[in-house]
């Protein structure tokens, strides 16, 4: 039977703006079973409402003790899975993400985003979250229902690559943004380490295709996953699926590289679980294939592709 587990929301388990496969294990599980573990928003003090109060000390905690890198989450981990190895597959089945903060912060911030040299009138604010009723008000009074999900979910970079920030997303996932990667989902990711040393973290409660701005609803979320190696998937780029749909993913500084990437993802594993031809694939994707932009801002942008699994 699998065991649970739950990292708790203390500086010692996290780093803060970095990933790095020499980081120390916090947990070490077995395949199978299921890691509950917590996050912060990302950013500072700076970023932190007028009402103290209302912070959580375990983040006021980490903002006052915990080194910063080169990047602005805060991520849980890793989490060491006993029997993985270089070129396995981690499978992440995300069972569940439930805010844990009754406000998160929404930015626009120098030199960031789609339109910096046009957004110049720099402002931070703080949306009120009703956990209860699973939404958010905005300061000038709209509701917006949450759709919680870590924006940080990755596999250690390879040890070749040092420390990475934790701004940009790569071959081992990291700063995806991909809102698709809710409750329900499962993500593959390859194993570039042993143990696979898995990170999650940068909470968001809500966020459109895009985060055209720079940031989310940037908030505390706590979530489950149940983590399970895979050496039956050849695996070397981030891959995700639902109940109903199978997700590609591209990651590239060109928008078009990314859109060509996805593409290409798809067609790869529409044909590792069909019989069709890559041509048939292809033209597959051009009839019931949906390409969305995930984020504009991550230094590598992202494009997901979603196919409905009626199609296969």
């Amino acid at each position: 039977m699998p065991r649970r587990y739950e990292i708790p929301s203390t500086p010692e388990v996290m780093v803060w703006g970095y990933l790095d496969s020499s980081t120390p294990p916090v947990l070490e599980v077995s395949s199978g079973d299921i890691v509950t573990l917590h996050s912060f928003p990302a950013g500072g003090k700076e970023t932190l409402p007028d009402d103290l109060s209302i912070v959580p000390a375990d983040y006021m905690t980490a903002l006052e003790t915990l080194p910063p890198g080169p990047g602005p989450h805060f991520i849980t981990g890793p989490v060491y899975v006993r029997g993985a190895r270089v070129g396995d597959a981690l499978q992440i089945d995300i069972l569940d993400v439930k805010v844990r903060q009754d406000w998160g912060f929404v930015s626009i911030l120098p030199l960031l985003g789609t339109l910096p040299d046009e957004f110049t009138d720099y402002e931070t604010i703080h949306p009120a979250i009703d956990r209860q009723r699973n939404v958010c008000t905005m300061p000038w009074g709209t509701e917006i229902p949450l759709d919680p999900f870590f924006g940080i979910i990755a596999t250690a970079p390879p040890p070749s690559w040092g420390r990475c920030g934790s701004p940009v997303p790569r071959a081992f996932g990291g700063n995806m943004d991909n809102k698709e990667l809710r409750a329900g989902t499962t993500l593959y990711l390859p194993v570039f380490n042993e143990g696979a040393l898995f990170f999650a973290g940068d909470g968001h409660a809500v966020q459109g295709d895009g985060e055209v701005c720079i940031t989310a609803l940037e908030t505390g979320v706590t979530g489950s996953f149940r983590l399970t190696v895979r050496k039956d998937m050849e695996l070397h780029w981030p891959f995700a699926e639902s109940a109903t749909h199978l997700m590609s993913i591209g990651l590239d500084e060109d928008l078009d590289d990314a859109a060509k990437q996805a593409v290409r993802e798809m067609v790869k594993h529409v044909c590792a679980r069909t019989n069709l031809t890559r041509n048939e694939a292809y033209m597959l994707c051009s009839l019931a294939g949906n390409l969305r932009v995930t984020q504009l801002v991550d230094g590598n942008k992202g494009i997901h592709m979603l196919l409905p699994k009626s199609c296969l």
